[in-house]
């Protein structure tokens, strides 16, 4: 029978999620497992039950930055969504949606703007970079899809308003699949050119 969180379990559970968060936040670090591991480890715990669950981490990382970044967090969070938003407007024929911290509002200063793009071949969008003059790196991103299927998808780096892009290519029925959050395991939220609008006017 598994035992029940006790308060002292509950309240280091608390804590490891923010020292967690405030790691995130002032060094870039983007695992969520990573950042428990070295909270863990400042704070002496080695029993993985007591860890916090990824979506408690997030919760935390948005708190920290309301408190510790304020404005400088929301200048920092614009500028990440402005340069999303010049990306899929150049890549508009692939259908591109913003995905990850950036959507959620719980990006770093040092987050990857992440897009998802939907073609029959990922040349097809090199080969867009290089009409559009924007050096680039292909990569490769291994995506979750369900709690036992995680599959290779093609990738790029490139930069946009001196800001990082990251896009995942994905055959063009992906759109109908989101991959799973790694924050709360739920299908991915994916956001359209005109929703990314609509979240740059209500800011």
């Amino acid at each position: 029978m598994p035992k029940r969180p006790t308060p002292r379990s509950d309240n280091l559970r608390h804590a490891l999620a923010q020292e967690a968060a405030r790691i995130m936040a002032e060094h870039g670090i983007a695992d969520f497992l990573l950042a428990k591991r070295k909270a863990a480890q400042r704070f002496g715990v080695e029993e993985g039950a007591v860890l916090p669950k990824n979506v408690e981490i997030e919760e935390a990382l948005a708190q920290y930055q309301r408190l510790f970044d304020g404005d400088s967090h929301l200048e920092s969070l614009q500028a990440q969504r402005r340069a999303a938003l010049a990306a899929m407007r150049r890549l508009r024929e692939f259908e591109p949606r913003l995905v990850g911290p950036v959507l959620t509002g719980t990006a770093t200063r040092h987050a990857q703007v992440q897009l998802h793009l939907f073609a029959d071949c990922a040349e097809s969008v090199t080969l867009r970079l290089i009409d559009l003059g924007l050096t680039h790196e292909v990569t490769e991103k291994r995506v979750r899809m369900d709690p036992v299927r995680v599959r290779a998808y093609p990738g790029l780096r490139f930069e946009i308003e001196a800001q990082p892009i990251e896009v995942t290519v994905f055959p063009p029925e992906g759109i109908r699949q989101a991959p799973v959050s790694p924050v709360d395991g739920r299908p991915m939220r994916r956001a359209s050119a005109s929703e990314v609008e609509a979240l740059l006017a209500a800011s």
